[in-house]
């Protein structure tokens, strides 16, 4: 049994044998064990919008507060710590830096992530079924034989749709991320792929510790 934290209601890890998926209703920061852990935290405060959406920011003067996820992140990491697993999070989250992480190469390969038996990389989702790159952070713990995992820094994937109808320069800009989903419906861009879903359960599943 693994437990699955931070997790879409209804997503990817509900309904899988041997998954026990802490959505929001159930609040994850209260897991306390006892198996093993992949952990899904909120990204929203992390990333390089933290301060929120540009036009509501202009509109209303206000700025979200780097890192203000509620301690999700700080949960999740002192979870993976104790119980064993893996954390993902988005290439270019300040949360690594902010935790006192090592950042890992973009390229991929395992590296040590501090000082407390952590191991870190980053590895695109794109490699697993996700139709963009989306390069991913993982903080491992607890596992005692790292995967090689399918490492690289690919193209960009831009969708030839969305270039036709709104020009190269700008499809650029957008990002390949940002061609599906956004508004009320995230889910396109931040739902994990069966596959990548499939391997960190089996990174979870191989933590020991003993």
């Amino acid at each position: 049994m693994i437990a699955a934290l931070y997790v879409e209601s209804d997503g990817a890890y509900f309904g899988v044998l041997g998954v026990d998926p802490w959505d929001e209703a159930r609040d994850a920061r209260r897991y306390d064990g006892p198996h093993p852990v992949v952990a899904h935290p909120p990204c929203q405060r992390w990333g390089k919008m933290w301060f929120g959406q540009p036009l509501a920011v202009k509109l209303t003067g206000v700025r979200k507060v780097k890192g203000d996820d509620g301690g999700c992140f700080a949960a999740a990491l002192a979870a993976v710590r104790t119980n064993g697993g893996v954390l993902e999070h988005p290439w270019g989250s300040h949360a690594w830096a902010h935790f006192g992480l090592n950042k890992p190469a973009r390229a991929g390969g395992w590296v040590r992530a501090d000082d407390v038996g952590g191991w870190t990389c980053c590895v695109e989702q794109g490699k697993y079924g996700h139709y963009a790159r989306k390069p991913t952070l993982l903080y491992a713990h607890s596992v005692p034989y790292l995967p090689e995992l399918r490492w690289g820094h690919s193209e960009a994937k831009l969708d030839p749709a969305v270039v036709a109808r709104m020009g190269l320069q700008r499809a650029k800009r957008l990002g390949e991320v940002g061609a599906r989903g956004g508004g009320t419906n995230s889910t396109p861009r931040i739902h994990t792929p069966p596959e990548f879903r499939d391997l960190l359960i089996s990174i979870a599943r191989s933590a020991s510790m003993e």
